[in-house]
């Protein structure tokens, strides 16, 4: 019982961690994208010029990219709810004993067939 108290305690702190930094964490897919889009253009670009733009694109997007420090701790902290959905929701070992007279049945036989 106490171990889910735990669990729940940081479940708790992790989804405000998480909507905590939601917006760095929104600004950081967004400047990824940019980021993608610009390697794709660039590579696909035939002047030298189409080049430097798309590579002074994908320059900002991977500096505004790297400067969203807060969003690797939202994505921490989803790893870390999702520890914790998982631990939560972690099947118990159930043990059963099983008491079933037919165990030893065959021993019995043989016992039986000695005797008769």
């Amino acid at each position: 019982m106490l171990k889910k108290i735990g669990w729940l305690f940081l479940g708790g702190i992790a989804v405000f961690v998480l909507m905590f930094h939601l917006g760095p964490l929104v600004a950081l897919a967004i400047s990824l994208a940019i980021l993608y889009y610009a390697v794709k253009k660039f590579f696909k670009a035939d002047s030298a010029f189409g080049k430097i733009v798309w590579a002074l694109i994908g320059l900002a997007a991977l500096m505004a990219s790297v400067s969203n420090v807060p969003a690797l701790i939202a994505i921490v902290a989803a790893y870390v709810l999702y520890v914790v959905y998982k631990k939560w929701n972690e099947p118990k070992e159930v043990v059963q004993v099983v008491d079933d007279p037919f165990v030893h049945f065959e021993k019995q036989w043989a016992e039986l067939q000695k005797h008769y």
